[in-house]
């Protein structure tokens, strides 16, 4: 049975064995032909313009802030993101009007052009189009001829095929010259008109369209004629095909032409070249708040005015958030002159570190369970392994709470309590911080660590203070837990972005209590003047604050922090000259309040209460409570105390009418009255006494009893082991030395001997003057009691 005919093969079958028979026939023609469209394929480089770019900084609006110029010496901006329409309206017009429908080349153009030079004998009239105009730019403007104009041809429809229509444009924007050294639409528009292309008017976008054609003829300043009747023809266009209306035309025949370039934007020039080092050529969009920048330029530059009557010229500030670490304000520098550094970042620079580093010892002593926030620190004359610390005011409170001295910045206590804490592991721990500058070992540093002995820079101290802030912040957000990657760099550009690691139930460094309380100790400090009684006003923002001055009135700081923001200043000399009365206080603090004036009000801090756990401690010592002392309960850091119990209470027996001390030497104890008593030694109660009226010095011992266990007097100064240096007066000889004791009864007289021989004696006011030779000599002091004490120094 016949089921149907045979089909044959099929069409895909048919076309196949055609264009086989084709190949067969004409093998070298197909070959030329394939070799053709490869090459056509690839003829077209894979990055057409190879030329450098300036280096271009935005605020987080994408204003711009400032630029570096290209290697080249060229003003040419990254590629632009977009055209404006103005601009697009003025350029087509111009070049290119029917730049949406052809191919890469107009024809009619071309045939026009070509007849015209003819007829001229000589080029009068180009044909190229927009897309022909990018092939010629990326190819250095070669010389034209009619093989460079096949050429072109050829590109130019292959960048047809590869690109769309307003990405050729953009190109052709980016890379257009426009006189002089700019290139570019949107330095053109900066350089030229002092804004934005997209802010651009009609008679300026038509400025701009018209001087690619003749950049080196015709340009801002010069052929002002001439530029002014192709910028006019140009809207006379625009008029006529109905891009702008006619009350539109005859106001843009009215603008005037750019005399002169502009200057580009320079809000923060400093960021700009710190960008520059590691964005290199790009278009870089950082968080800065331009209007916050702008503010911060004022507030700097009204300081400078002041400050420079001092002959102190540079000053830096850095503002950060502290949730997000973002940079919002970058000042590296006042606008003072090339005399005055004032191109150096200050906001980068390492220097003197004066008292900023406090409030980290007192957070890693609370940290460690070695410090409570009302304990008592010796705050006397001190000298240890040779070294000699002072406070600044050269005053002495005897004894002092720690939170006090830290709000007080004293220097004294500072260095107990680094010598106590121990200086080698303070100086590992502030490695985990990142400080650039602070490189050398412990022994390199010594005490004076504390005191500004190190270096570090604003950049790295704002960074160290917002992440101790946002390490409590995070702790109260996060059902009490830490990040691990805690301590991160600031933010500074919009593709960074911040990572604070993964949950912990583990600090990083510090406990969110210890920070806390450090925070509260910085808020007591004392503000500067006009801001004193700041407290007592409710509109007031509360401020966790230190400053800081270096040896030699050479730099002041001032570091803020808020539970949103931290704002850090510098000021001083770049060369390194110190000036008289440049102090954090009068120099640093101003800027640093009047910058918190412009910023949005924070809360504070809520208290971690996880981390925290309530003792008893002596409310006048605030040690550990023992039973002899009057209490009171406070919140510490919850982790193992090493603090030891009050020694400064103890009990003391009186007689009946509580005027005098006895002991079982001279009374019967059973008919005495027996009280706790609050008693310093006598170095510390010397000076304590002085600054506190209520402090009750312990009552003299009855005549007939015998001291016991109690330190009846103590130098004031020298300190054992001094090395002394005796200055001459006026008339060129030496001054005495001067030695000063304290006694718990002063009016005891006292008998002073120098190297064993007699020297004179004492009542009331224990001070003796003595002319030792050169050389170590020993200075013994006796009572009428029989007490004594003796040292050692070294007359240089």
């Amino acid at each position: 049975m016949n089921l149907g005919k045979d089909k044959g093969p099929g069409k895909g079958v048919k076309t196949y064995q055609r264009l086989w028979g084709l190949v067969q026939r004409h093998p070298k023609k197909i070959l030329i032909l394939v070799l053709l469209l490869v090459a056509y394929y690839f003829c077209l480089p894979n990055q057409l313009f190879h030329t450098p770019h300036a280096t271009v900084v935005e605020s987080k609006s994408g204003k711009l802030l400032g630029a570096v110029i290209a290697e080249d010496g060229q003003w040419r901006f990254p590629m632009v993101d977009s055209v404006p329409y103005k601009f697009e309206a003025c350029i087509l017009n111009f070049e290119d009007a029917h730049f949406y429908q052809h191919p890469g080349f107009n024809p009619v153009s071309i045939s026009k052009a070509f007849i015209a030079n003819i007829l001229a004998g000589k080029t009068v009239r180009g044909g190229s189009t927009l897309t022909q105009q990018v092939i010629r730019l990326s190819r250095n403007n070669k010389r034209r001829t009619y093989w460079e104009k096949v050429r072109e041809l050829v590109l130019a429809t292959r960048l047809e095929l590869k690109f769309s229509k307003k990405y050729i444009l953009k190109l052709y924007a980016s890379h257009a010259p426009f006189g002089g050294n700019v290139v570019g639409l949107e330095a053109a528009a900066w350089r030229y008109f002092g804004m934005q292309p997209s802010q651009l008017s009609w008679a300026e976008a038509a400025t701009l369209a018209v001087l690619p054609n003749a950049p080196s003829l015709i340009y801002p300043g010069k052929n002002a004629t001439k530029l002014l009747n192709k910028r006019n023809r140009l809207l006379h266009k625009l008029w006529n095909n109905n891009h702008i209306d006619s009350t539109t035309y005859q106001l843009s025949l009215l603008e005037e032409l750019p005399q002169k370039p502009f200057q580009l934007p320079d809000t923060a020039p400093h960021l700009v070249q710190y960008l520059a080092k590691k964005y290199k050529g790009k278009r870089i969009l950082t968080h800065v708040d331009q209007n916050l920048q702008a503010n911060i330029n004022s507030i700097v530059n009204t300081h400078y005015k002041n400050l420079r009557q001092n002959q102190v010229y540079n000053a830096a500030v850095l503002l950060m958030d502290v949730k997000t670490r973002k940079v919002l304000s970058y000042v590296g520098n006042t606008p003072t002159d090339n005399e005055h550094e004032k191109d150096v970042d200050m906001v980068q620079a390492n220097r003197s570190t004066g008292s900023v580093l406090k409030p980290l010892l007192y957070t890693a002593m609370m940290n460690a369970g070695e410090l409570l926030p009302g304990m008592l620190i010796p705050d006397v004359p001190t000298q240890i392994a040779g070294y000699t610390p002072e406070n600044f005011n050269e005053s002495y409170s005897g004894a002092v709470e720690a939170d006090k001295a830290l709000a007080k910045s004293l220097n004294i206590p500072a260095v107990r309590l680094l010598r106590s804490y121990g200086l080698e592991k303070f100086r590992d721990q502030l490695d985990l911080f990142n400080l650039r500058g602070l490189d050398k070992p412990a022994d390199h540093y010594g005490l004076t660590l504390i005191l500004g002995g190190a270096e570090s820079n604003l950049w790295d101290l704002c960074k160290t203070y917002a992440s101790l802030a946002s390490t409590v912040n995070h702790f109260n957000a996060t059902s009490s837990e830490y990040y691990t990657k805690e301590f991160v760099e600031p933010n500074l550009t919009v593709d960074t972005r911040v990572d604070f690691g993964a949950k912990s139930t583990e600090p990083t460094i510090f406990d969110a209590a210890s920070i806390y309380l450090a925070f509260e100790a910085m808020k007591k400090v004392n503000r500067p003047e006009g801001s004193e009684s700041w407290e007592f006003f409710d509109s007031s923002k509360q401020i966790a604050w230190k400053t800081g001055t270096s040896f030699g009135n050479k730099d002041a700081w001032a570091i803020g922090i808020t539970k949103d923001y931290v704002v850090g200043v510098w000021t001083g000399n770049a060369d390194g000259e110190g000036r008289p009365n440049v102090t954090g206080l009068t120099s640093a603090a101003p800027i640093l309040f009047n910058v918190f004036d412009v910023l949005p009000r924070s809360s504070w801090f809520q208290k971690p209460e996880d981390e925290f756990t309530e003792i008893k401690v002596c409310s006048e010592s605030g040690y550990l409570a023992t039973e002899i002392c009057p209490k009171k309960i406070i919140s510490i850091p919850k982790k193992q105390n090493f603090i030891k119990p009050c020694g400064y209470h103890q009990w003391v027996h009186l007689d009946s009418q509580k005027q005098f001390r006895v002991n079982s030497s001279c009374a019967d104890l059973s008919r005495t009255v027996s009280q706790s008593w609050f008693v310093l030694p006598p170095l510390m109660e010397y000076y304590y006494k002085k600054g506190h009226p209520s402090y009750k010095t312990l009552p003299p011992l009855m005549e007939n009893c015998k001291e016991t266990n109690v330190a009846a007097m103590e130098f004031i100064y020298p300190s054992n082991g001094s090395r002394i240096t005796l200055a001459r007066n006026f008339e060129g000889k030496k001054n005495e030395l001067i030695i000063k004791l304290a006694h718990v009864k002063p009016a005891t007289p006292v008998y002073w001997y120098l190297d064993g021989k007699f020297m004179g004696q004492t009542t009331d006011y224990h001070e003796m003057g003595l002319m030792p030779r050169p050389g170590k000599h020993g200075i013994t002091a006796v009572d009428a009691l029989g007490n004594e004490v003796a040292l050692m120094i070294t007359i240089e």
